[in-house]
């Protein structure tokens, strides 16, 4: 595409910072590099009419990390970094809540609950005989217990009596959220250009060279927040993970209020405007959802739809409004990859389903590279 002159001028000339994905991690980096450097060119280029991974499709969960999840999570990691990775989520979320307002996010702390199923019984009696531990765990990071057990109040069927419950969760909407950021980056003079798939770039000593689907330009410092889609791009441990989506039409009468968390949190769901948003069902098929293509399988919706039914709304006759996924950035270790690649490239990716809590300390900690 030949550009003109003036678009040359105004938005790809001189660029100090180019980011590359308008996610929740995208926007906050370049709002932290304004406030380091006020009279800095700062640009973000977009591949998607909008945020095109998970920052516009997730489920809004303020939360970090379920009873089992972080049980699970501590076979795989030590005491100190499952330590770490909570108080990262929750300074994450304080974070994002000073930076954009309660308001504005639509944040409210209804608290999380965990189910298990009646298959679920070990599991169920581990996180029991567990529940002390991890309060002791992380009472320095909340100075009070953070997980209890409640009474099924919620009419769930099929499901053990009694559920794990956080009250310190909360839930956001994402799309308030990721308005909000953008109305900030524009106040701040951030840059932002759509439809623009970055395919290479390559570095001389005091610049980066990149090749876009519709032009190339220079850059001083190149920024990779695109998570899910990072390893187009970089040669790092992150995989792309889908996360299908499906929504109810409105339900009168529903009586279901905060976040929900169901096999180890790899089913989700919480209320919105009289709806339920149900997601999940990955682990059916870890293989075929480790893409960074969009869709729904048979197997997942067949799944969801009926956990919808025999689970979460039994008895009632629900219909479903529509179905969508996101693209998240995944890998063995769940601590993010925030990282100098080279002299002038940095990257912060592999949120691990974890971007609402996090994205905004990723955000802010990529900025602090350069």
């Amino acid at each position: 595409m030949n550009l003109s002159y003036w678009e040359i001028k105004s938005w790809l000339a001189n660029v100090d910072f180019t980011i590359i994905g308008s996610g929740i991690v995208g926007l906050n980096c370049a709002l932290q590099l304004r406030e380091k450097h006020p009279k800095a060119n700062i640009l973000i280029l977009e591949k998607g009419i909008l945020p095109q991974g998970a920052s516009t499709k997730n489920a809004g969960f303020a939360c970090f990390g379920s009873l089992s999840e972080l049980i699970s999570d501590l076979e795989t990691h030590s005491e100190q970094e499952v330590f770490s990775l909570v108080k990262q989520r929750v300074d994450g979320l304080k974070l994002s809540r000073e930076t954009l307002g309660d308001k504005a996010i639509d944040y409210q702390q209804l608290g999380g609950y965990e189910l298990f199923t009646k298959e679920d019984k070990a599991l169920y009696e581990e996180c029991l005989s567990r529940k002390n531990e991890i309060n002791d765990l992380l009472r320095p990071i909340f100075n009070a217990e953070v997980f209890s057990f409640k009474d099924n109040q919620f009419g769930f069927q099929n499901v053990q009596d009694t559920f794990g419950f956080n009250q310190f969760e909360g839930q956001i909407d994402t799309g308030k959220m990721m308005a909000a950021l953008f109305q900030k980056a524009h106040q701040k003079d951030i840059k932002i250009i759509n439809s623009t798939e970055v395919l290479s770039f390559s570095e001389d000593a005091n610049s980066v060279k990149i090749k876009a689907n519709h032009f190339e330009f220079s850059t001083q410092k190149l920024l990779i927040a695109t998570n899910g889609f990072a390893s187009k791009l970089i040669d790092e441990n992150v995989k792309p993970a889908r996360a299908q989506v499906l929504i109810t039409e409105p339900i009168e009468n529903l009586n279901i209020k905060g976040t929900f968390h169901l096999d180890k949190g790899y089913y989700y769901f919480r209320n919105i405007d009289n709806r339920i948003l149900f997601g999940g069902g990955r682990n059916l098929d870890f293989k075929t959802e480790e893409t960074s293509e969009f869709g729904q399988t048979q197997l997942v919706k067949n799944k969801l739809e009926e956990l919808l039914k025999t689970t979460i709304l039994p008895n009632k006759d629900v219909k479903i409004d529509h179905y969508w996924s996101g693209i998240m950035g995944v890998g063995i270790q769940k601590k993010p990859i925030v990282k100098q690649l080279s002299n002038n490239v940095f990257c912060g990716v592999r949120l691990g389903g974890m971007g609402v809590a996090i994205g905004s300390i990723i955000g802010k900690d990529l900025a602090d590279l350069p």
